[in-house]
């Protein structure tokens, strides 16, 4: 085979090689919720938390309470995770916080908000979701 053929054919195997592991890979997992809140609460709201993961806010008509989890993609190394929640308008503090170097989520943290609006969000290594005002009654 001559050197041009021999080229030719290697690079010929490294596309098709190169695309086979372009189709084989697979996107990141987004978190799911997975009942942190306890028995009796449902998800209402959810909201990326840039790529890193979701926040979820959840409500228990029993009781009245709302419960706040942010949740990573995926669990890892430790790293730094809040949740907040508070009535609107939150103000410069959460009423109900958590926060810490955890390797999947913080929360749950909990709050009575029966006929109110709530802000709530969650925290990853410093890329915030969440929402502002919302889920009122």
């Amino acid at each position: 085979m001559t050197p041009f053929k021999k080229t030719a054919v290697g690079a010929a195997f490294a596309v098709t090689a190169l695309a086979g592991a372009l189709v084989t890979a697979s996107p990141a997992s987004a978190a799911t919720y997975g009942n942190e809140c306890g028995s009796g609460y449902a998800v209402v709201n959810s909201a990326p938390i840039g790529s890193t993961g979701t926040v979820y806010l959840t409500y228990s008509s029993a009781t009245g309470r709302n419960c706040v989890v942010a949740k990573r993609n995926s669990a890892g190394s430790a790293v730094l995770v809040e949740a907040g929640l508070s009535i609107y308008p939150a103000g410069t503090h959460w009423a109900a916080y958590d926060g810490g170097y955890y390797t999947s989520y913080a929360g749950p943290i909990y709050l009575s908000a029966a006929g109110k609006c709530v802000d709530w969000m969650g925290r990853i290594s410093g890329t915030e979701g969440g929402k502002r005002k919302t889920n009122c009654g």
